[in-house]
């Protein structure tokens, strides 16, 4: 008791202290007080003021950015009520990636022929349009341009057997003569599959032959195509209805047909037929309607031609044009 008794009274004596020392020294301190608060002040209001600035600027960049063009983009105005036999569907604005339709657009298809987009595209980084290439097989399964073993073509005119009459002799030629052979070959395919995030998509062949090695979903075939069009090299050769081309020594020629019977039709410019048994029938199609750049993808369709003529009727007679308001207007 008498310890705490002790600490209360020297608490005291150095409260007592303090204050005769304070009341002494009470002009002095206010002298020494008043700055350091004005300093502390100063530093506030410059820390508010560099925030104040720091977001004023971030606002009128973000203002600018908003206040940039806004691309217009398409959309049905009508509801697509005809029947269409196929089991996936998708309409899709080329340029601003608007899709304007879809059916099953994330379900997995086989997609038969329109696989030699992705063949095409691979050669086409590797080959040189005058490079020779030269047939090591002949007859293959399906659609055959006519190549004999020892025959030799230009790349550039490869790519019109290939992708016209969609010649599985030409695919296979393509990958026999491109580094390590086939199977080299389509694991690029698979590779430039992933560099273009198709994550859906898987190639087994050069061809399409392989119902259950070549898939994909209409949504990522979309994107394949959108890809393919940007590409002048591969994308001009599918707006060709029809041309002769020859073997490299000119002892053979080969009369070539576009599959694609719309071409030329509703603003058509290509791109490529596809069928198979288990694909069924597959067009992928671009078109250029009232200035706008479509593609068209029907996969399993029971009549890919009919179907797509009733896509590109709704494109025709029924689209509105949608403009974002800018930022701030």
């Amino acid at each position: 008791m008498a310890k705490k008794k002790y600490y209360k009274k020297k608490s005291q004596s150095i409260f007592s202290f303090f204050k005769r020392v304070f009341l002494k020294h009470e002009s002095d301190f206010h002298l020494f007080i008043i700055p350091i608060i004005l300093l502390v002040i100063f530093l506030i209001i410059s820390v508010v003021v560099t925030v104040v600035q720091k977001n004023v600027e971030a606002s009128r960049i973000a203002t600018e950015n908003y206040a940039l063009p806004v691309t217009s983009y398409p959309f049905l105005t009508t509801p697509i009520t005809q029947p269409i036999t196929a089991e996936s569907v998708v309409i899709i604005d080329r340029d601003s990636k608007t899709v304007l339709f879809q059916k099953n657009s994330q379900v997995r298809f086989s997609m038969a022929s329109t696989t030699k987009l992705m063949t095409a595209l691979v050669a086409a980084e590797h080959f040189k349009p005058d490079d020779i290439l030269t047939a090591y097989t002949s007859h293959v399964e399906g659609v055959n341009v006519g190549v004999e073993v020892g025959d030799k073509l230009y790349f550039k005119d490869a790519l019109f057997a290939l992708l016209l009459p969609s010649g599985n002799d030409i695919a296979l030629m393509m990958a026999q003569n491109y580094p390590g052979g086939e199977e080299m070959f389509v694991r690029r395919m698979n590779q430039k599959a992933k560099d273009l995030h198709l994550v859906n998509t898987h190639f087994e062949d050069p061809a399409g032959l392989n119902d259950d090695g070549n898939y994909t979903t209409v949504g990522e075939l979309a994107q394949l195509a959108i890809y393919f069009s940007n590409s002048p090299q591969v994308s001009v050769v599918t707006a060709t209805k029809s041309t002769i081309i020859s073997t490299v020594d000119g002892n053979k020629t080969f009369a070539l047909n576009n599959l694609n019977r719309l071409l030329g039709f509703y603003g058509v410019t290509g791109i490529k037929t596809g069928h198979t048994e288990g694909a069924g029938d597959v067009l992928i199609t671009s078109t250029t309607l009232n200035g706008y750049n479509y593609i068209i993808i029907v996969m399993r369709s029971q009549d890919r031609f009919f179907d797509t003529e009733v896509l590109l009727a709704a494109l025709l007679n029924g689209v509105g044009i949608f403009t974002p308001r800018s930022f701030g207007n």
